[in-house]
């Protein structure tokens, strides 16, 4: 039902088993045992870069867990709307709620492929004596069953139980088996505690929930606890699969999370060096592409003059808004005009034509040409201002 699992998991066991087999010989314990870690090696290897999507997509989240805790705490009431937020949320982050679970997913169809394949070296379903196992030949299968480690068969458990057809081919307690199956199950025990342990350290205290604290005492306390205890129902073989499984997770996670602090760290320092780079110094000019540094109020300010020159000052009077200038700056306008005496030392007309002829004459001296605007600086415009 299974063979879609059991022959790959078979074919990779049977490989590393030749490896080792030519150095220690065929049927040496010890070949029998590193083909094994090298089978858990090889199956993690592949899985390398899930776990290091599976690590960026947690780190993602335990970012973004305060907007996630919005989210919940606002649509506390419509569970459908907060689901269809949360999705959006994830989406927007890029983070994949799968691919954090998919490592653990991966691993499990390997632990049940190798625990069958471990038990069916003894046990044959057609009854009879057993002459192929999957990839392995006869040859392979007596090679399995004559290894002993400490006089214990790979294959063998505290207690065995194995159902085939509906009829138990092979149950009851082993004891001879506890002295070599205990202390792996103690060790596996504690290599799975300090796996959990170093993973919830990683977590950020902000974004712990209540599914999250939940979940950390199942990996800290009840996991290791359930390979202590139902650790006497896995072979041998299988005990050595899961000690090499968590010491590579462990490795593994120290590897990867220095590797992702580091890149953190660099991000960091770069961003404050491109902030420190893009920042205009004390008295510099902003680059091309910075924005200019504002004056509070640019409606005080006057004008672009140049420093040292002196501003006119603009006469209610004046209609179009030109400055209003000193007689002597009007002499320097006319080309080879005499010099006029002033506005205010002349005598008044008498008419309004003379007015009229006064006025155009003063819009000539002050070189605007426009009419009504007068020399003197003291007098105000006949005009409304429009």
């Amino acid at each position: 039902m299974l063979d879609f699992i059991y022959y790959p998991v078979s074919f990779i066991l049977w490989c590393w088993h030749k490896v080792f087999g030519l150095v220690f010989g065929e049927a040496s314990a010890v070949a029998w045992v590193l083909a094994i870690i090298f089978l858990t090696f090889t199956v993690r290897g592949i899985m390398f870069k899930p776990f290091v999507n599976q690590v960026r997509s947690m780190k993602k989240m335990q970012d973004f867990a305060p907007e996630i805790k919005k989210v919940q705490k606002k649509y506390a009431n419509d569970k459908q709307r907060q689901a269809l937020e949360m999705q959006k949320l994830q989406k927007e982050h890029g983070v994949n709620p799968l691919g954090s679970c998919l490592p653990m997913l991966l691993q499990i169809p390997v632990f049940i492929g190798l625990n069958h394949v471990l038990r069916m070296f003894t046990v044959n379903p057609n009854g009879g004596e057993k002459t192929e196992n999957y990839f392995f030949d006869k040859g392979g299968v007596e090679s399995y069953v004559n290894a002993k480690l400490f006089g214990v068969n790979l294959g063998d458990a505290i207690h065995n139980t194995q159902i085939l057809a509906g009829e138990a081919a092979s149950s009851g307690w082993h004891w001879y088996v506890a002295p070599v199956a205990i202390p792996l199950m103690i060790v596996a025990s504690i290599a799975t505690h300090l796996t959990a342990r170093h993973s919830v350290a990683r977590q950020n205290p902000a974004s712990a929930t209540q599914q999250t604290a939940m979940m950390n005492k199942l990996t800290l306390y009840i996991f290791p606890l359930g390979v202590l205890v139902f650790g006497a129902l896995f072979p041998i073989g299988l005990l050595i699969y899961w000690l090499a499984n968590n010491g590579w997770t462990l490795m593994q996670q120290r590897l990867v999370y220095t590797k992702i602090d580091k890149e953190e760290e660099k991000k960091k320092a770069e961003a404050i060096e491109k902030r420190n780079t893009v920042a205009p110094k004390v008295g510099q000019k902003p680059k091309v592409g910075q924005k200019p540094v504002q004056k509070k109020n640019p409606a005080t300010q006057t004008g672009a003059d140049k420093p040292g020159q002196s501003q006119a000052k603009k006469k209610p009077g004046s209609p179009h808004g030109f400055a209003q200038g000193s007689s002597t700056a009007a002499g320097k306008k006319g080309s080879g005009a005499a010099k006029k005496p002033n506005s205010a030392s002349a005598p008044k007309p008498d008419s309004p034509s003379d007015a009229k002829t006064n006025s155009h004459s003063n819009s000539n001296e002050n070189g605007s040409g426009v009419p009504g605007l007068i020399s003197d600086s003291t007098k105000k415009s006949g005009r409304k201002r429009r």
